[in-house]
C-alpha cells in the first residue's frame, strides 16, 4: 500500500509504532520497522544521551529497514540534555524523529540539515497547523480515545482526522483507536495516509514489557481506562488501577486546591516497576480505549501481516462489493 507517510518515511505499510515510555526500546522499533511498519526508540526512556547513541545502535544491528526516534520536549524546570540526545540521533545515522509535547521548532533547522523527517504529535487541528507552519514534514493526530495525553479538547478521532483533512497539506497519521485492518481504512477513509498504534503494540511478543501489562491490556474492555490529572490540565488516559483509584479519590477529595504533589506517588518514577517488573498496581500507567479491540499476543510480524490483510480485504471486498 503507497500513500504519503509510507513515501515520505521508506516503508512498506502506512503503520507507526507510537513512541512509548519503557516500551520502545530497540527490540520492538527493530519488529516493527521489519514487518514493513515504522518502528519507534523512545529517546527519554534512555537517560542520557550516550544511552540513546547504544539504544540506536542496537536497533541497526537488528533490523537494515528505516526506523526512528520519539523525544519528547518535557516542559521542567531541569530539561534534559536535548542538544545530546539530537546529536545521538544525527550521528546514529536516524532519519525519522518524532517530536511531542513542547513546540520542537527550535530544534528543526538542525534535524532538517541532516535529512531528518520529523513528525510531530498533535490533539488539536489548531496545533497541527502549527507543526505544518514551523516545518514539520508530518503530524500525528491524536484523537481524545488514544492512551496518553489526548489534549483538553476531547475530540475523538471521528470528527478531528476530517477536520485535520480539511486545513492541513501535510500528510498525518491517525492515532488513538487503531487497532487493526479496519482502524486503517476508516482512518484513510477520514483522510489520514496512515496510522500510529501505540497499546495495540504493547501486546505484542516482542514488546519487551512484563507478561502481566500484556495480560491485562487483552483482559480490558474499552470501558477500563480512566482520565487523571484533569485538574492539572495535564489529562492522561490510563489503564484503571488501585493506583488509579486512589488517585482520582485524591482528584476530588483537593477539588481546585489539588497540586501535582498530591498524587506523585501515583505518577512519578512507576513505569520501570510496571513495565519491567510487573507491578500493575504501583501506579497509572497510559492506556487506550483500544484495549477493548486487543484479544491476543501476537508476533509484530503476524499482527502487521493481519492488518495488511484485513485492510486489503475490506477494500477490495466489502466496499467495492456495497457498490455492485
Amino acid at each position: 500500500m503507497k500513500t504519503r507517510i509510507t513515501e515520505l518515511f521508506g516503508i512498506q505499510h502506512p503503520i507507526i509504532q507510537g513512541g512509548m515510555h519503557y516500551v520502545g526500546f530497540a527490540e520492538l522499533a527493530a519488529a516493527v520497522s521489519n514487518a514493513g511498519g515504522l518502528g519507534l526508540i523512545t529517546g527519554l526512556t534512555q537517560k542520557t544521551p550516550e544511552l540513546l547513541a547504544r539504544e540506536i545502535a542496537r536497533c541497526r544491528a537488528m533490523t537494515d529497514k528505516p526506523f526512528g526516534v520519539n523525544l519528547t520536549f518535557l516542559p521542567t524546570v531541569s530539561s534534559p540534555d536535548y542538544p545530546g540526545y539530537i546529536r545521538a540521533i544525527i550521528e546514529g545515522g536516524v532519519k525519522a524523529v518524532e517530536t511531542a509535547g513542547n513546540n520542537p521548532q527550535q530544534w528543526l533547522p538542525l534535524l532538517k540539515e541532516h535529512g531528518i523527517k520529523v513528525i510531530h504529535k498533535c490533539t488539536s487541528v489548531r496545533h497541527a497547523l502549527k507543526a505544518e507552519a514551523i516545518g514539520c514534514d508530518a503530524v500525528s493526530v491524536d484523537g481524545f480515545e488514544c492512551g496518553g495525553h489526548p489534549g483538553e479538547d476531547d475530540v475523538p478521532n471521528f470528527i478531528l482526522l476530517p477536520r485535520a483533512a480539511e486545513t492541513l497539506k501535510i500528510p498525518f497519521v491517525a492515532s488513538g483507536g487503531m487497532a487493526d485492518g479496519r482502524s486503517l481504512v476508516a482512518a484513510l477513509a477520514l483522510g489520514a495516509e496512515g496510522m500510529n498504534m501505540g497499546t495495540r503494540f504493547i501486546a505484542t511478543q516482542e514488546a519487551p514489557v512484563h507478561e502481566h501489562v500484556k495480560q491485562a491490556i487483552v483482559a480490558a474492555s474499552e470501558l477500563d481506562t480512566r482520565l487523571v490529572m484533569r485538574p492539572l490540565r495535564n489529562t492522561e488516559r490510563v489503564l484503571n488501577n488501585a493506583a488509579v483509584e486512589r488517585l482520582l479519590a485524591k482528584e476530588k477529595e483537593l477539588g481546585a486546591n489539588l497540586k501535582f504533589e498530591d498524587i506523585i506517588e501515583q505518577v512519578a518514577g512507576v513505569y520501570p516497576r510496571i513495565m519491567q517488573n510487573g507491578d500493575m498496581d504501583a501506579g497509572a500507567w497510559s492506556c487506550g480505549m483500544v484495549a477493548g479491540l486487543i484479544h491476543d499476543v501476537p508476533t509484530v510480524k503476524a499482527l502487521i501481516d493481519r492488518i495488511m490483510a484485513e485492510a486489503e480485504a475490506l477494500i477490495t471486498q466489502r466496499l467495492a462489493g456495497l457498490l455492485r
